[in-house]
């Protein structure tokens, strides 16, 4: 299924292109010449543990930060030139919902939208779109503070993608979700990818990279150990599972910086 997809997928012009980017902080390196691209309709997974750079890589996409060098384009955008055109094209969800506690979930979407330059009938019809999508419900009437975990992270979805963008940039979204609202979140991203869209999706969970993504960027240390699909991960560490595969490369990694 997911090469299938990644041969499709790879005959287009990608939508992101990360060339040789690299951010350091004071004297931590968080990421160091990362390369990779995402095509329309893939999945692509940032894997690694935590302190790995999945984070900076996705808020360096997001605009939030500057690489110190290197070179990203998001439709041929250069994220350095033209960072507001940018940020009209892509939309960020992070684990921390980072919403208006005194705010109902549609006043918040309402919001938004009008930030984003929707008006309130294109506001109103998108929320119920979003609302039949991802299954907004009681969230969209209670205030954003007395919202369960999943109930939050639905409506920081929606908040995120209100604008239709052609691009996701998902980091960690289903941290501190029980099962059945971290499964809401799964389906909600594999529609995204049905729509064509080009999904960046962070996460140090096995399971959900094995059943996301088309494609994996393993990290560690800020640098990518590998970098293929997950057929191509497993025949290359010769492993049966994709967690066995990304503790091969590490053990790799590790070995070339001893010697």
């Amino acid at each position: 299924m997911h090469n299938s997809r990644t041969a499709r997928a790879i005959t287009i012009k990608p939508v992101i292109e990360v060339t040789k980017i690299s951010k350091t902080f004071e004297a931590v390196r968080a990421v160091h010449e990362l390369s990779f691209q995402v095509h329309p309709g893939e999945v692509v997974g940032l894997l690694g543990p935590n302190g790995a750079g999945k984070t900076t890589t996705l808020r360096m996409l997001a605009t939030l930060l500057k690489p110190d060098a290197g070179t990203i384009t998001l439709q041929g955008i250069d994220l350095r030139k033209k960072p507001q055109q940018a940020r009209a094209n892509l939309g960020y969800v992070s684990g921390d919902t980072g919403l208006y506690d005194r705010l109902t979930g549609r006043e918040t979407l309402r919001y938004f939208a009008r930030l984003y330059g929707l008006s309130k009938r294109q506001a109103d019809a998108r929320i119920d779109e979003l609302d039949a999508q991802l299954g907004l419900g009681a969230a969209l009437t209670r205030f954003a503070g007395q919202g369960s975990s999943g109930m939050k992270q639905k409506l920081s979805i929606a908040r995120g993608i209100l604008h239709d963008p052609p691009v996701l940039l998902l980091d960690e979204v289903t941290s501190s979700l029980d099962v059945l609202a971290r499964r809401a979140v799964l389906d909600a991203v594999k529609s995204y990818q049905s729509e064509g869209r080009a999904i960046l999706y962070s996460a140090h969970t096995m399971s959900e990279i094995e059943e996301l993504c088309d494609r994996v960027v393993m990290l560690l240390g800020g640098r990518a150990m590998a970098v293929g699909t997950l057929a191509e991960l497993k025949q290359q560490s010769d492993c049966d599972s994709i967690e066995d595969a990304f503790f091969y490369f590490v053990q790799q990694s590790q070995a070339e910086v001893r010697s």
